[in-house]
């Protein structure tokens, strides 16, 4: 089955633990387990030397906040785009979190991740 043939509840069920899990590994600089489930497309593109660059150099990218408020799913072409609310634990404000998700050898894996 295609991702965006997935209702959206379906969808969030898969995101959610992803996003927190990408949050989770951000915080805690952890680029091994941060690429984990990295298409092997986005993989190549995330230089090791550059994620651990923003780890190491970006306040943002080290107190992401556990919580979370979803905003809406995106379907295009074979994949879905799930949009947050983001907050940080030590900067004033919200940010927009896109995970860009679809299916890569049988298993749904993560095409794009931002905070913007």
């Amino acid at each position: 089955m295609n991702i965006i043939d997935k209702t959206d509840e379906e969808i969030r069920a898969i995101a959610d633990p992803l996003w927190r899990d990408l949050v989770k590994h951000s915080n805690e600089g952890n680029y091994g387990e941060f690429v984990r489930k990295f298409s092997s497309s986005l993989a190549l593109a995330v230089n090791q030397v550059v994620a651990g660059h923003q780890f190491a150099n970006s306040e943002l990218a080290r107190s992401l906040s556990g919580d979370i408020d979803p905003l809406g799913i995106i379907r295009r072409g074979e994949h879905v785009t799930v949009l947050y609310r983001q907050r940080s634990t030590k900067k004033p404000g919200e940010w927009l979190g896109r995970l860009v998700l679809g299916h890569e050898d049988g298993e749904v894996r993560i095409f794009g991740a931002s905070i913007f």
